[in-house]
């Protein structure tokens, strides 16, 4: 495993975290759990029929005895649950609502999360982005000043990494959010020991074109040094102008980028998404994520396709998100 996870393994130990998983039948879930609990990294909570779950371990040959599993239908604390989720909602759920909303595994783990009953929550496996991050964006919200949530890669190549963003959520981000995102994958770059530094992209560098797209990234830097004067971020830049010395300096030769970025902002989601995948399969760097950032406290939304090192790691990372 890499130093990125030996060093959030390091992080997170004895801190007695808790992480929801909300797809505790899955195989790849239960695995991860296991092994998650059998290294006492994290306790690990898993959500549905605990006979069923219980048998599921000991088909794959898992030992779940440092975990805890949780039945919706039969969770002791459930009265606790219903009236904080009505007073979430606010007149948007009734208590009837709520007990029928809440036997839905991804709320019922989202609200154990925002009653501070685990320290996040990892979903994804078997259920679409959407049904993972909608409880989240209802329930946790996003934290004072962040007006969306986003997502961002951490692309890994032996002793390489870079952080990617937003590769996830946000299809068309004005330049507000552009300034957002970059801010708040400078954070994710920190708990990652990534020093961030910057570089809003574009198909132009320092007004090389002009067109309302590179002018919305313009701003975006404008907006993200007022809300931030110590980021070390410039823009707007091709990835060439941002990535390689050479093209830095006889592109932007005044910038406080040098070819040395290592966060790199994208100015849409298509762009961010052909982007990280063209680095994944051509470049061949592992894509750890999407995580997402500006919560009040972290959900993260795994593919379908994953495997059980994909559930590891991401708890590894929702974990260390929530200390």
């Amino acid at each position: 495993m890499s130093d990125l996870f030996e060093g959030l393994k390091q992080k997170i130990s004895g801190r007695d975290l808790r992480i929801v998983f909300p797809e505790g039948l899955d195989e790849r879930i239960v695995r991860a759990a296991g092994r998650l609990a059998a290294e006492r990294l994290i306790t690990p909570i898993l959500i549905g029929n605990i006979e069923q779950v219980q048998a599921k371990a000991a088909e794959v040959g898992v030992s779940l005895e440092a975990a805890e599993i949780y039945d919706p239908s039969s969770y002791a604390g459930m009265d606790e649950l219903v009236a904080a989720f009505v007073e979430r909602r606010k007149g948007k759920a009734t208590e009837e609502d709520a007990r029928k909303i809440l036997l839905d595994e991804n709320y019922f783990g989202t609200m154990l999360v925002y009653l501070n009953k685990a320290h996040g929550l990892v979903s994804g496996a078997a259920h679409s982005t959407a049904d993972t991050v909608r409880p989240a964006l209802q329930i946790i919200k996003t934290k004072a000043g962040v007006k969306k949530t986003s997502g961002v890669f951490i692309m890994v190549r032996e002793d390489e990494k870079y952080v990617f963003a937003d590769c996830a959520i946000n299809i068309a981000p004005d330049s507000s959010d552009l300034a957002e995102i970059a801010i708040e994958s400078a954070k994710t770059a920190e708990m990652f020991d990534i020093e961030p530094r910057i570089a809003m992209l574009s198909f132009s560098t320092k007004g090389s074109a002009k067109s309302p797209e590179t002018e919305r990234v313009v701003e975006a830097v404008a907006e993200a040094k007022r809300r931030d004067a110590s980021l070390v971020l410039d823009g707007e830049f091709q990835f060439d102008a941002a990535f390689v010395p050479s093209v830095a300096k006889s592109k932007a030769p005044g910038s406080v980028l040098q070819g040395d970025a290592n966060v790199f902002i994208f100015p849409s989601l298509e762009a961010g998404n052909i982007g990280y995948k063209i680095a994944q399969r051509l470049g061949g760097f592992e894509a750890v994520g999407p995580i997402l950032q500006g919560l009040n406290a972290p959900v993260n939304d795994l593919s379908r396709g994953c495997n059980e090192e994909d559930v590891y790691k991401l708890a590894l990372i929702t974990a260390a998100q929530g200390l």
